[in-house]
């Protein structure tokens, strides 16, 4: 099989495992920087191009990588691949509604997936109020489209939560705030899905002064058994954002897992080194068996 995989850099650790175990198992396999491709509209079919090459029908399935900072370009391009009938494993939409908090949020509580209690406004004029409703304080604040831990500030008072968020409307960026859940005492879960399964999970423990558990922000890992909850939850959070292959993040509270994200470019080093799976080999064989249908 022809895979394209759409990353910024073969030396981004995720990349560089998904290429290695590609090639292993007999697949063509191209790193495509995917903010270097452009699409040509107009007479006769769309085409793609790569540093000045038509890719249009070049390959059978891609695997989209899409960073932050270029998701609507990235989504775009994924968009045309599977308009010209390539298969993706990240449909176009569920990349931009992974990337987007509120929206993936919306989606889990409309499908009663549990989530924290959690406000999104614009307007500064009633921040103590929006406190209020959370219950009071602490509260998280996120960005909208933060990763990797960026964009997530805890505010214990009431003065350091309306100083920013106010900063933060004023500035137009998009957040919402969410109670805090002091039981999860800065821990975490993260549950690898490909298809039906989880393949893989891993617990994140934030690192000392931080609450972030992120493990790019200096977070420990280690390997763990989910929940027979906590595996549906995730399963079904991956259909609900019309994903195959997701990292979907967990909280463990009182009342049981709260889903905080889904993540639709998930890293692979941290679960790889905490699991020893070869995660990589999954998503592969996953495209194996899939890339010959049409999505």
């Amino acid at each position: 099989m022809d895979i394209g995989l759409l990353s910024v850099s073969v030396n981004v650790y995720s990349t560089r495992r998904i290429v290695e175990e590609a090639q292993k198992l007999g697949h063509y396999i191209e790193q495509i920087d995917h903010t270097k491709c452009a699409v040509k509209l107009g007479k006769g079919k769309p085409q793609i191009f790569y540093q000045g090459q038509n890719i249009t029908n070049v390959f059978q399935a891609i695997i989209p990588r899409i960073g932050t900072t270029v998701t609507k370009h990235g989504a775009a391009i994924v968009k045309q691949f599977q308009m010209n009938g390539v298969y993706s494993v990240a449909k176009a939409q569920s990349i931009t509604t992974a990337r987007n908090k509120v929206q993936t949020l919306q989606i889990m509580a409309r499908k009663g997936i549990a989530i924290p209690d959690t406000l999104f406004s614009i307007n500064p004029d009633n921040i103590e109020e929006q406190i209020d409703i959370l219950g009071g304080m602490p509260i998280i604040i996120k960005l909208q489209e933060g990763t990797q831990g960026l964009g997530v500030i805890l505010a214990e008072t009431k003065k350091s939560a309306k100083s920013i968020i106010d900063t933060f409307y004023k500035m137009n960026t998009s957040i919402l705030i969410q109670k805090y859940i002091e039981e999860s005492k800065g821990e975490d879960i993260r549950l690898f899905v490909i298809g039906n399964r989880v393949v893989a999970s891993m617990k994140r423990t934030s690192a000392p002064g931080d609450f972030r558990s992120n493990v790019h922000r200096g977070g420990a890992t280690e390997i763990i058994e989910p929940t027979k909850t906590e595996k549906f939850m995730a399963i079904n959070a991956t259909k609900h954002v019309g994903l195959d292959i997701a990292g979907v993040d967990l909280l463990r509270s009182e009342n049981g897992p709260l889903l905080i994200e889904v993540n639709a470019s998930p890293g692979l080093q941290g679960i790889e080194a905490s699991t020893g799976l070869n995660i990589a080999r999954e998503i592969v064989l996953y495209v194996e068996k899939n890339g010959g249908l049409k999505k």
